[in-house]
């Protein structure tokens, strides 16, 4: 279960999947913070970095407290996608990603993320140009095809390997999918057994135990877990506690949860301002309680608030009214 991406080298290989609006710098210092070995960066376009002069850009912030961290580029132009890793590659991240399998309707309209998985040729272009273009290490995340009838995971990976791709995570979905349905993790195998660079499975990983389970299946060097880390960064911690010797650690308390969201509330605070943070910890919040006695009623107050404070008043009245 050890990792190796270059110089990088995890034990487990336990990641949190690049998701956009969600991994940020902060949410990334809050998973760092409960254990997690290896994050990402949200996804950043190729042709926006390039071609917008945005160097200084949220999504490119980070600090050594983040690593190993990839940053993930998306986009369809070789050369654009060359320019920009070599943009990224200034900014000295562990290494770059390439996204393969977004399955935004809006990011596949412009041919981008998942919809390359119906171009092989063109997939093999982009990884020529960008790992010709870097010398830090560069990785990819595919999906397992672009629909149920051309499931070509194994033909991409192996154009990967062959054009100097250090590492390959397979998502056991379609594009078409999107997150519907089940992942299929015999798919992540068919790729693991192909190569002999590391290989990263993702999907359906929601528990310690679905983690273990997918190493035990797959044979994979990696596990990444993506959308049951969003309100839940204590995911990591409790899955390295069970992969290490089976310990199962208690979900966190009411209490735990409030001082979560807090904590998270005011490092979005520094990072963007209150008021974008405010707007975006709506949703984080709303992800945080899930679960909770009386989740609903709070929810219907958390989705509008404006700032810290009435974040605050509201968890805290919650609090005291659930002791009572």
């Amino acid at each position: 279960m050890t990792l190796v991406i270059g110089s990088s080298e995890v034990k487990p290989g336990l990641a949190l999947a690049p998701m956009a609006g969600i991994t940020d710098h902060p949410f990334r210092i809050l998973v760092k913070e409960q254990g997690c070995p290896l994050v990402y960066s949200e996804m950043i376009s190729a042709k926006g970095l390039v071609l917008s002069g945005r160097r200084n850009d949220t999504l490119l912030y980070f600090t050594n407290r983040e690593r190993p961290i990839g940053f993930q580029l998306f986009g369809s132009n070789p050369a654009i996608m060359a320019e920009a890793a070599l943009i990224i590659e200034k900014l000295k991240p562990d290494f770059i990603d390439l996204n393969l399998g977004c399955p935004t309707p809006k990011i596949i309209r412009n041919n981008e993320g998942g919809a390359l998985m119906r171009k092989p040729a063109l997939c093999r272009d982009i990884f020529r140009a960008v790992v010709s273009a870097v010398s830090c290490p560069v990785t990819v995340k595919m999906r397992k095809g672009w629909d149920e009838q051309s499931i070509n995971a194994p033909e991409i990976a192996v154009l990967a390997e062959e054009n100097g791709i250090k590492a390959v995570t397979v998502h056991g979905r379609t594009v078409r999918q999107g997150y519907s349905g089940r992942a299929d993790w015999d798919s992540i195998k068919q790729v693991k057994d192909l190569l002999s660079i590391p290989v990263i499975g993702n999907g359906d990983i929601d528990s310690p135990y679905s983690a273990e389970a997918m190493f035990k299946t797959c044979g994979c060097d990696g596990v990444m877990i993506g959308r049951a880390a969003r309100g839940n960064p204590w995911l990591f911690g409790a899955t390295l506690a069970w992969l290490d010797n089976q310990t199962i650690l208690q979900p966190p308390t009411i209490d735990q949860v409030i001082e979560m969201i807090l904590k998270h509330f005011k490092l979005a605070i520094n990072f963007k301002g209150e008021a974008t943070a405010a707007r975006e910890m709506r949703r984080h919040a709303a992800w945080y309680i899930r679960g909770i006695s009386g989740a609903a009623e709070l929810r219907q107050q958390l989705i509008k608030i404006t700032s810290f404070s009435e974040a605050e008043n509201i968890l805290l009245d919650f609090k005291a009214k659930s002791v009572q």
